[in-house]
């Protein structure tokens, strides 16, 4: 058995709490050891709550513990790049949640914190460890769907309430930062390039600010990419792959059931509901992140999604919020 990395975890996100913790320690290569809040209470119900060994009431503290290996850093998006350069400065490996920063500047100055420290530092866009992406663009890639040129997508939920933090422009909020950096990372990820120019549509809340919907053109060599992410419209998520022969359509994409398989569906335009390609074994991808950042640094390897990666993925947000401004293509 591996020596497992030893996690704590900057706040008690509902992401953390709900999703990525328990996920965490199901895994082979993973221990959650420690969590942190500024309000010790909270950290310490949720210790109790998850059978966490550690509570600290504060980050500070965290990020002084010597037994702590590495940082899981849920924080709201404006915290992303602060608190992953201060867990990098204290000598921890940190996987950030995404979006990994506000911008492609920002993000930048997490490369000289990385080189500077030698940890490792990575983004937590757990849908690309999903067998089933992988598999999927193997799909794509062996000519599965013909000649890749369309990808569609649609990602939304409701929410305005002007306290939570999806809905704070300051911190980060809004629907491009928060669902459309999934069909921005996941469209690189199948084409296997970067798009050469973008071009998009942002409507906003006129009392939080934040982008309320976005839509998207992302214009890759290969073809195009074109999708929409809100959060005031009915629950909902659906991405679809268009080639010259066919089409492939991957269930709830970003949160897959994590108590039953998943399908990949080929249609090729010929049969009535498509046909099941393929299902999925039963997983969790937040366990498969965990265990793959956690072999990368006992093993010294590469992390899921790397920094570079995250950057190029910033750099097309950024392009597609200019856009949006100018009313022109723009290029990321």
């Amino acid at each position: 058995m591996p020596r497992k990395v030893r996690w704590g975890v900057l706040g008690v996100a509902s992401i953390a709490v709900r999703r990525a913790i328990p996920a965490m320690q199901q895994g082979e290569w993973s221990e959650i050891a420690a969590i942190a809040s500024r309000d010790r209470g909270k950290a310490e119900a949720a210790a109790r709550n998850l059978g966490i060994p550690k509570a600290y009431g504060s980050y500070e503290e965290l990020l002084a513990d010597p037994e702590i290996d590495a940082i899981y850093n849920p924080l709201p998006n404006h915290l992303h790049v602060p608190w992953s350069i201060r867990a990098a400065q204290a000598g921890k490996h940190v996987l950030c949640e995404k979006p990994l920063s506000l911008n492609a500047v920002e993000a930048r100055s997490l490369l000289e914190a990385r080189d500077r420290t030698g940890a490792k530092i990575g983004e937590a866009f757990m849908v690309r460890t999903h067998p089933r992406w992988l598999r999927t663009r193997e799909l794509i890639r062996g000519g599965r769907v013909g000649q890749l040129r369309l990808i569609t997508g649609s990602l939304g939920y409701f929410n305005r309430d002007a306290d939570n933090v999806r809905n704070v422009s300051e911190y980060g909020g809004g629907a491009l930062l928060d669902l459309g950096c999934y069909p921005v990372t996941l469209s690189r990820f199948v084409f296997g390039e970067e798009p050469t120019r973008v071009t998009g549509l942002v409507e906003r809340d006129p009392q939080t600010k934040t982008d309320r919907m976005t839509s998207a053109i992302l214009d890759f060599p290969s073809g195009q990419s074109v999708f929409t992410c809100s959060t005031q419209l009915a629950y909902h998520q659906r991405m679809q792959f268009f080639g010259t022969e066919g089409r492939i359509e991957i269930e709830r994409p970003i949160n897959p059931s994590t108590d039953e398989p998943t399908r990949i569906v080929f249609d090729d335009g010929r049969a009535p509901g498509g046909a099941v390609v393929e299902t999925i074994a039963t997983c969790d991808q937040f366990t498969i992140q965990g265990d793959l950042f956690s072999r990368a640094i006992r093993e010294g390897g590469e992390v899921p999604v790397p920094l570079e990666d995250s950057i190029r993925n910033m750099a097309v947000i950024d392009a597609i919020f200019r856009s949006a401004e100018s009313g022109k293509w723009e290029k990321p």
